[in-house]
């Protein structure tokens, strides 16, 4: 047990390193945490991790790799991705040029189970997701492996999405952060609109 372990060392450290880094998901988990506070950055954070898990699921069951292998579902996957990703950035930018605070939440009444949805949209409609998990596998899964390593695998990945992303929506829902968002709420907004932005067009503009 203990040399599995260490064979999935680099698994866990590349694993860390990708959900660590600023991306879509953890810069929207940091505005909500900011704008509408822990528990509803909470519910998205939750709702991410349930994506990262269901292409995990998919990736150990090899799903994935024949979604890969279809053009047809790889492009329809990326072209609704990359049109989420814009839509998140006009709602962003709208926001960053609202005047007041109170009229730039971005899901101004939505519910814990309504950003739980979202969280989850937001990971899978990123078809890079399942390229990644399909690395991560092949990666950390070798042909002497045991039958429980992939588990092992996806409970120690699922254990660090779990404690990165919440820890995002504990940190940035604390009074020093929400003191730095109010005087800083439009910059971040704003931000969040090129990065959300930037990750749409590329995405349908790359191959398949």
């Amino acid at each position: 047990m203990t040399e599995q372990i260490s064979n999935l060392l680099p698994v866990f450290a590349v694993y860390l390193i990708a959900i660590a880094s600023p991306g879509p998901s953890t810069m929207s988990i940091m505005g909500v945490a900011m704008q509408q506070g822990r528990l509803r950055a909470v519910a998205l954070a939750l709702g991410v991790v349930t994506g990262s898990i269901f292409w995990a699921i998919l990736a150990a069951s090899g799903i994935s790799t024949a979604l890969t292998a279809y053009a047809g579902a790889m492009f329809t996957i990326k072209v609704a991705g990359g049109l989420y990703l814009l839509y998140l950035a006009w709602k962003s930018a709208r926001s960053a040029l609202a005047s007041h605070a109170s009229q730039v939440a971005s899901v101004p009444c939505a519910g814990n189970w309504a950003l739980y949805r979202k969280g989850v949209l937001l990971h899978l409609s990123n078809p890079k997701a399942v390229l990644g998990w399909i690395a991560i596998m092949s990666l950390g899964v070798r042909p002497d492996a045991p039958s429980h390593t992939i588990l092992i695998m996806m409970g120690g990945c699922a254990i660090m999405a779990i404690a990165v992303n919440v820890g995002y929506a504990i940190a940035f829902s604390t009074r020093i952060m929400g003191c730095a968002y109010q005087h800083s709420r439009r910059w971040i907004e704003g931000v969040l609109a090129a990065i959300f932005g930037v990750a749409g067009i590329r995405m349908l503009l790359s191959r398949p």
